[in-house]
């Protein structure tokens, strides 16, 4: 926008994001609060989901269901002219619909980065697709955001350098103070699992490498329970009957209370092939939980410190989690009962996260 900033009146997000009852988690909350904080301000924000549910705060936003179309095709076809800006959340970046969103809307448009790289980076042939969509569509889209600095960085590297003037890193926020804080500090053999069950999160891995931990010393007695869902779910159960693990591997499905839920663990495993951000990671260590997990995707933010709250491991390297894990379960790693808390932490509030994108509505 030219000229003096001002406040707009109506906002759209357009957001790929299922609204699941039972799977309540941080940008859930961080939906309810922008929402609210957008009317404290006089904004009326318009949100636009694949699905439509009222479950909690849900109930206060205008909301609008996508249905058997993709969400931001729904929204170049039925959504009225009426907005200042557009925001985009887990939406692909750099296409022809965007494109056309802008051209149609004329709103500003502000794109955020949640997806996760493959371990590797992408093939050739679908890099020069990037670049080519770069030089295409970035032009049309007036912001950014990476959710980390590695986001960020991916961004500029995938679309081309012409972005890097438009591009910001906001991190994600948590509601600190409803997190159970860690108290019991003898260890009792159980390990967390929170994640979505998607084959990049690489859960298997960690199947693979309790099966070596179980062959080299079978009476080990530790557990690891699995919160989460996705469509990967069935092949690691899979896995897991195949190798005789049913008696150290428990399935939870999805629940709404895992910030109270972290403190009765001994660790979170997070195997992780790629992340923009880390939840999971975050949430654990703000419960003063440990955490195992892989060195560049799962400590993306680097408040991950070997042997100091938590032990690292290479991506995909199933010898050095099972090393890992056999050395915690005997004692032979060993951390300070009271785990080292990262102050870093304390930045990734919600209201932080809050304040962060209004800020771009000026």
């Amino acid at each position: 926008m030219s000229g003096a900033k001002q406040i707009p009146s109506k906002i759209a997000v357009l957001c790929d994001y299922a609204l699941l009852p039972e799977r309540v988690g941080g940008m859930d909350y961080f939906f309810w609060q922008f929402d609210a904080y957008c009317k404290q301000h006089q904004i009326a924000v318009d949100w636009f989901f694949p699905n439509d549910s009222s479950h909690q705060g849900y109930a206060n936003l205008t909301r609008f269901s996508s249905g058997n179309s993709n969400v931001e095709n729904y929204f170049l076809h039925h959504a009225a002219p009426q907005y200042a800006v557009i925001i985009t959340h887990f939406i692909e970046l750099c296409t022809p619909t965007l494109k056309a969103i802008k051209k149609k809307f004329g709103a500003q448009l502000i794109v955020v980065d949640h997806n996760p790289r493959p371990v590797g980076g992408y093939p050739l042939k679908k890099r020069l697709q990037k670049r080519l969509k770069g030089a295409f569509y970035s032009s049309f889209i007036d912001r950014f955001i990476g959710v980390s600095e590695y986001s960020r960085q991916q961004m500029i590297a995938e679309f081309g350098s012409q972005i890097r003037s438009r591009t910001q890193v906001i991190f994600n926020g948590l509601q600190t103070e409803k997190f159970v804080k860690r108290t019991q500090v003898d260890f009792q053999g159980k390990f967390i699992i929170a994640s979505h069950l998607r084959k990049d999160k690489g859960i298997q891995d960690v199947i693979e490498a309790v099966r070596l931990v179980v062959q080299r010393q079978s009476d080990l007695q530790f557990s690891i329970d699995v919160f989460g869902e996705g469509y990967y779910e069935q092949e690691l159960k899979t896995l897991v009957t195949n190798y005789h693990l049913e008696s150290y591997f428990n399935f939870k499905g999805s629940v709404s209370n895992l910030h109270e839920r972290y403190a009765d663990y001994d660790y979170l495993i997070h195997p992780s092939h790629g992340e923009t951000f880390c939840y999971a990671v975050v949430e654990a260590l703000l419960c003063r939980l440990p955490v195992i997990t892989t060195k560049n995707q799962g400590n993306i933010l680097g408040l991950v410190e070997e042997s100091v709250n938590g032990f690292l491991f290479q991506e995909q390297d199933i010898q050095q989690l099972a090393s890992h894990l056999e050395k915690i379960l005997t004692e032979q790693l060993l951390l300070d009962n009271s785990v080292h808390y990262n102050s870093k932490i304390d930045q990734l509030t919600l209201a932080n996260m809050v304040q962060n994108y209004f800020q771009l509505l000026a």
